[in-house]
Formats: C-alpha cells, structure tokens, sequence
C-alpha cells in the first residue's frame, strides 16, 4: 500500500509510503481518503500524525500520471482530488503533520490539512504548480491563504518558489522546526499528549474554529455556544470539573 495507519496508544499515524519521493498518484489520494475517513470513524485513534518519513514528506502530484490526463479527464478527477485531501481536514481529532525533507504541491497542500505543522531544519515547502501552467488544485490556493494572509500566498502560489524551514516558520506556514532526527518524535509528543485529553471537548473545540473561520462572527459564535452548551452533558465535562474541585486544575484523566 502507498498509504497506511499504523496506530498505538491513542496516536494514528497516517503513513506515506511511496519510494523514492512520495509522489500522489491518484492510487494514493483514494488510499490517503480511505484511511482519513478509517481514523475519524476509529474509537482508539484520539489523535493523528500525518508522515512521509524521515527524507521526504511528499514532493508533489505524480506529473507523468497527470500528464496523461485531459481536460475531460481532470473535470471528473479534480473533485476526487479535493475531496481526499478534505478528509484529511475533517478528522474530528487533533493532526499533526511531521515534515521531512519536500513538501511541495500536494505535499505542502497535504500538510495545509493539518491542525499544527512540525518541519525538520532541512525542510522545503512550496506550491510550485505555476511553473507547469497549472494552480494548486487540491486546496492550497484557499487554505495557504486563510493559513498565511492573502498576498504572502499571492507570493508563494504566483512564483511557485519553495521556502526554507526558517522562512517557513516566519510566515506562519509551519508551527515549530527542530532538528531532523527529532521530527516524527516531536510530533508524536504532541499527538500523545492530546489522546489523552477529552475527545468530545477537543473535538468541539476543532470544530468550531474550523467552521467559525468560514462564517462571520455572529454565526461562528452561535456555534461555539452550541458546542460550550452541549459539552454539559458529556461524562468528560463531568469528570474534569470534579478533578478541578477536588484536586485543582490539570490533574483530570479522561481515558
């Protein structure tokens, strides 16, 4: 498989596995959907790390599989695009994406799918879609903009040049850059620490920035309050007050 889930305590990591350069061919954008919607529906993944590995995160779509393709052809396969890369973005869970190496067109709108986006020292990030006459075409021309500002994504999508980790983390496209040996284990850290935490509340909390961001600011508050309201009924709500009253703040267990 180009794809898979391989999970333990709590944590899903979503695992390209296509050598040389974890390019995404339309085989693994099905596969990369299918195990998106695997660890939404999975009660013992609470938290998920996408991954290429330690050299590359993924360099790009296949262009000779794209190449291939005509006008027709690309019509029907555009939605399918999206839509694989969406369910990354609708996992009701806290994601991370661990970046090794190239991150580039789908790879780096891969990564724009996560909730936070931890880059090794030696990595490079870029759309560079326009130096083939194209765009970004699986979300990156909206996501990279809301991420990043309008006219930094202007920037980076209309010269199609890739950033360095330093320049990166300055724009806001990634989160946190450590060492590349200590990719994969700083991101598991934060997964790990978040499986632990209550998923019902978390979960809200996702939601309702995601869908808030959307939306003005009178719609994105209702559904806030919605998700504030309804997480009184959860047994988590219950058992993290208690611990708050009886122990002090941070010391609730929710597994």
């Amino acid at each position: 498989m180009t794809v898979n889930l391989e999970v333990a305590e709590g944590v899903g990591t979503i695992r390209l596995d296509r050598p040389p350069m974890n390019a995404l061919d339309v085989a693994t954008q099905d596969r990369l959907k299918e195990l998106a919607e695997e660890a939404t529906r999975r009660e013992d993944v609470r938290a998920v790390i996408l991954y290429g590995g330690e050299k590359v995160f993924a360099a790009g779509a296949d262009i000779k599989e794209m190449q291939g393709m005509d006008h027709a052809a690309m019509v029907v396969r555009s939605r399918a695009l999206q839509d694989s890369f969406s369910a990354v973005t609708r996992i009701p869970k806290p994601v991370v994406a661990a970046v090794t190496g190239y991150a580039l067109g789908g790879g780096c709108e891969l990564a724009l799918c996560a909730d936070f986006r931890i880059a090794a020292d030696n990595a490079k990030l870029g759309q560079p879609e326009i130096l083939l006459g194209l765009i970004p075409g699986a979300g990156g021309t909206q996501r990279l903009s809301r991420l990043i500002g309008p006219s930094r994504a202007k920037d980076l999508i209309f010269t199609g040049r890739m950033v360095k980790a330093d320049e990166a983390l300055s724009l806001g496209l990634v989160d946190r850059v450590v060492p590349a040996a200590d990719v994969y284990a700083e991101a598991h850290a934060w997964a790990a620490k978040l499986a632990k935490g209550p998923a019902l509340a978390l979960r809200a909390a996702k939601e309702s920035i995601d869908a808030g961001l959307e939306t003005d600011i009178e719609t994105g508050l209702a559904i806030e309050r919605n998700w504030f309201a309804g997480l009184f009924a959860t047994e988590d709500r219950e058992r993290g007050m208690r611990s708050f009253v009886e122990e002090g703040p941070g010391k609730a267990k929710f597994l």
